[in-house]
């Protein structure tokens, strides 16, 4: 069809329909129109034209013109963060339209033209309000005008001078760096990226794992800008290994990025086992690690961020454990299992997490669960699921007896932190509380009171009254008392408990009675940091093993 006219402000066209002789015939044709365009009037009269001859009137309607317009096309739409990748300056909300699109973030509007978020600066400079304010009939003061520009460069001059002591300090920093790692070498060993990747590919790792590692190396500059310099602002939280901060990378991209401190504890060898084991898993119940970085005295992880953060600001805070009811936590309870059978058998090293607690799990968007914190792992090689140590590390509460006393862990102590875990999650109370305190019980031995009184289900958290399923309460307390057994050897393995926590019909066995059913005064030879444990990974305790001359 022949376009007459174009009218940009209005966004509408016309077209000539030939071979309709009126109004009423060109309803009755079908204009094949796809999105953005659609017909706004189908009789169409140019209501400009001056012409007044009833000559001109005539031709005008024969002219059988249709007017069409073009609908600005909406942002696009997203269900994650990553979905607005390819749209700067934006984020996925659904605050306007009902669903969730890629919606500009502050002072940027959207260009139907381009398809992109612009900024909006150029509509906000001085000269526009006043040309605006002057066609409303507002006058507008020297006086008003003058203080406006001294206070605009007074702000300006402001950030300027703040910019540059900024500027100075990171420079000063990265000074004192580099003259840290030059007068060290051992530090200066890991002052390059080939350097790093040769010490992460060093150690007791057969040749066929070597080749499987590749983890991104990352300037420390980029890590301080994407944390403002490790800014209060984006700190998440603080582990036993050092705090954690979120960073935005270019592109919107956020990490949660952990800074191991010098005084936790954690060396090189810790980090060494943390970046070559989390390299090397792949499972959506397992934390997943984005990069890394050493230089001088810092020694950095970066993870896929995590926005609900951990498991444990959820169900011990009576507001937010209302965001999880019955079937969400049970998926959770699934969740960490599949996660911990993967690292015990399915995976292509035989792993001990050995510090599986609450603040250990984290949350994704969709609240699914992912096991991280793999500092303290160990790997057992072939067929063994069993080892010894002589420094006993992890958070009391979650350890295992023959761990916490003898120093023996084994895949059935990552089974009893899960079944610490369950029991939480269940609860909604902190293992390390007192309950029943003339008794002075924790939370093992007050569910196995409980469980012993036929009254199982009054351990549950009274929150999950209306959503839970009494019937998948009561077997995932039964499993939780099983895993917490005294003898590891009456304790399930991780395969065993995945198939109890997905069948409807198995008959489960009675538990027998748990261990630390009480609570009673630790050993003085514990670490000071144990009265921390609900945060921290900080305890250690020596064992000494004797033996016969």
């Amino acid at each position: 069809y022949r376009v007459t006219s174009i009218n940009p402000d209005t966004q509408r066209f016309v077209i000539q329909a030939k071979g309709a002789e009126n109004c009423g015939a060109r309803n009755s044709r079908q204009l094949e129109l796809s999105l953005p365009f659609s017909v706004t009037n189908l009789c169409y009269v140019d209501t400009n034209s001056t012409s007044s001859s009833s000559a001109d009137d005539e031709l005008l309607q024969g002219r059988d013109e249709v007017e069409i317009g073009w609908d600005p096309p909406l942002e696009p739409t997203c269900n994650y963060s990553r979905d607005c990748k390819d749209w700067p300056n934006s984020s996925c909300s659904a605050r306007k339209y009902g669903t969730k699109r890629c919606l500009c973030n502050p002072y940027y509007i959207w260009n139907n033209s381009t398809l992109n978020c612009t900024s909006q600066g150029s509509e906000l400079n001085i000269p526009k309000q006043i040309e605006e304010s002057g066609s409303k009939g507002t006058s507008i003061s020297l006086k008003a005008v003058v203080i406006s520009i001294i206070v605009v460069i007074a702000v300006l001059l402001l950030c300027s001078i703040s910019y540059i002591t900024y500027r100075r300090r990171i420079a000063a920093r990265r000074q004192e760096s580099r003259e840290s790692v030059q007068g060290n070498p051992v530090l200066h060993l890991y002052d390059s990226e080939r350097q790093v990747k040769d010490f992460i590919d060093s150690g007791q790792l057969e040749e066929d794992d070597k080749k499987g590692i590749d983890v991104p190396f990352l300037e420390l500059e980029s890590i301080l800008a994407a944390t403002n310099n490790f800014s209060d602002a984006n700190k998440l939280g603080q582990g036993g290994f050092g705090p954690v901060y979120k960073g935005m990378f270019p592109g919107g991209q956020e990490i949660a990025i952990k800074r191991l401190s010098s005084h936790s504890g954690q060396g090189l060898e810790e980090f060494k086992n943390e970046v070559v084991l989390i390299a090397k898993l792949q499972h959506r119940n397992l934390v997943r690690l984005l990069g890394y970085c050493i230089k001088g005295d810092e020694k950095i992880l970066l993870y896929e961020y995590m926005p609900n953060k951990s498991l444990d600001a959820f169900i011990f805070d009576r507001k937010q454990c209302l965001l999880l009811d019955w079937v969400k936590r049970f998926d959770i309870i699934l969740g960490v299992a599949r996660g911990l059978l993967y690292l015990h058998q399915d995976s292509r090293l035989r792993i001990i997490h050995r510090d599986l607690k609450t603040s250990n799990i984290l949350l994704d968007e969709e609240m699914n669960p992912k096991i991280s914190d793999f500092g303290l792992a160990r790997i057992v090689g072939g067929k063994e699921t069993e080892a010894n140590t002589t420094k006993v590390v992890g958070t009391y509460g979650y350890m295992s007896p023959e761990y916490a006393l003898e120093g023996s862990f084994s895949i059935k102590s990552d089974v009893f932190s899960f079944g610490v875990v369950v029991l939480e999650i269940i609860s909604g109370k902190r293992t390390t509380g007192f309950y029943q305190s003339q008794q002075a019980m924790n939370l093992l031995g007050y569910a196995w009171k409980l469980w012993k009184e036929e009254k199982a289900l009054e351990l549950m958290d009274e929150t999950l009254l209306e959503s839970c399923n009494r019937s998948e309460v009561l077997k995932c307390i039964t499993v939780g008392l099983l895993c917490v057994q005294e003898d590891p050897g009456d304790r399930p393995t991780m395969s065993t408990v995945v198939f109890m926590l997905g069948s409807e019909t198995e008959t489960l066995p009675n538990p027998k009675q748990p261990a630390f059913v009480a609570r009673k005064n630790l050993s003085s030879t514990a670490s000071s940091s144990s009265s921390k444990v609900e945060t921290h990974s900080t305890n250690e305790l020596t064992v000494t093993l004797e033996g016969g001359r």
